[in-house]
């Protein structure tokens, strides 16, 4: 071994030619002040492929610049069908370099070795029934928890369910106001137009109060609810579980489900009719604004909301919205929690969640609207 002095804030890099391949010794501090220069001595003595190996054991601090100088060899080695392998590393730079992914994406390793249609299949079936398999579970968890607070409420933490639902559903009004109003606009002036040929613009308040409690109103809170709501369970338990937060839970006895989904099923049930009924408001408050605008006055069309706005009307969108969002907190949660690792993977089952409770959002929509018409609601 060659002995050197170094000062504090220093690294060095030795060569070592092996048989087979060559060994890197790097001593010192690995951070934004030395890790350039030790990369560009390094990428000076691998001009040729060879199998590597990094003895990591002089280095005393390494920061997110060394993390990045061995993703990077690892990657290079990977690209060049080379061995990598980083000795006697310090476990406290072992969890950090963890957080990052090593190796070649997997779209440029999809690009040099394609699939086999069998294999390609194959592994579609693998995931599917995996997912099928994580879904039923985490269904079947949340229900159990769910009637378990039915029957022991003093444990559940009201305290975190309420901060969820101002987070997740009141700091949403301004939105809401605003999507409610337009969406009231939208459905007077479209109604307006057919109608005035027959002169039947009175007709007008009649449509935006049904379409408003019967579905406008439900419906788009829910998506709205899915884009805003869902995707920040997602992420925030996504992150939880990437930095193993959610590993610490198990590790202290505590059910993961129990502990973080459930106050987020509850606030998220609670939240939604709620923000149903307000959007219903500007609904018709922008409606109002049509109707007036066509020459009435402001008490006919009070009139014909009360007339034609039935209890019934308002009870069906009430019941589609506890639906709606027990389907976007359940989904946002649950894809949080089987996010994968890496910061990709955070990002992933983001989009996953929205994407996946808007497509919900629809179709239990549609079963719902068949059961209404079904039994003449």
């Amino acid at each position: 071994m060659m002995s050197r002095t170094e000062e504090p804030n220093q690294a060095s890099l030795r060569v070592e030619q092996v048989a087979g391949g060559v060994t890197l010794h790097v001593e010192g501090r690995l951070d934004s002040s030395t890790t350039g220069s030790i990369w560009r001595q390094v990428q000076a003595a691998l001009q040729r492929p060879a199998d590597l190996v990094l003895n990591a054991s002089g280095i005393r601090y390494c920061d997110i610049s060394g993390v990045g100088l061995l993703v990077d060899l690892g990657r290079r080695q990977e690209e060049a069908g080379r061995a990598f392998r980083i000795d006697g590393l310090a476990e406290e730079f072992q969890r950090l370099l963890g957080m990052f992914e090593q190796g070649v994406p997997e779209t440029r390793r999809d690009a040099r070795q394609r699939m086999s249609l069998p294999e390609t299949l194959g592994r579609a079936t693998a995931e599917f029934f995996s997912g099928l398999y994580d879904l039923v579970s985490f269904i079947g968890e949340l229900v159990f928890n769910l009637g378990r607070v039915l029957v022991h409420r003093q444990k559940v933490r009201w305290g975190d369910t309420l901060l969820v639902a101002e987070s997740a559903g009141f700091n949403a009004l301004p939105i809401i106001t605003l999507m409610g109003l337009v969406m009231g606009l939208i459905i007077a002036f479209q109604g307006a137009v057919p109608l005035k040929r027959y002169g039947g613009e009175i007709l007008v308040a009649d449509m935006v109060v049904i379409a408003m409690f019967r579905e406008i109103g439900p419906l788009f809170t829910a998506i709205m609810l899915a884009a805003r709501s869902a995707s920040a369970f997602a992420a925030e338990l996504g992150t939880m579980k990437v930095n193993e937060e959610v590993d610490a839970l198990k590790t202290m006895g505590l059910e993961p489900v129990a502990f973080l989904a459930v106050p987020r099923v509850l606030a998220g049930v609670f939240v939604t009719p709620i923000l149903t009924i307000y959007m219903n408001l500007c609904g018709l408050f922008g409606g109002g604004v049509v109707f007036i605008g066509l020459g009435f006055q402001p008490q006919v069309y009070i009139e014909r909301i009360l007339l034609r706005g039935t209890a019934g009307d308002l009870l069906g969108g009430l019941c589609r919205s506890v639906v709606f969002g027990i389907i976007v907190s359940s989904v946002g949660c649950m894809q949080g929690l089987l996010t994968g690792t890496g910061a990709r993977a955070v990002g992933e089952s983001t989009t996953r969640s929205v994407v996946s409770s808007i497509i919900l959002i629809i179709i239990a929509d549609g079963v719902i609207s068949v059961m209404f018409y079904t039994i003449g609601l």
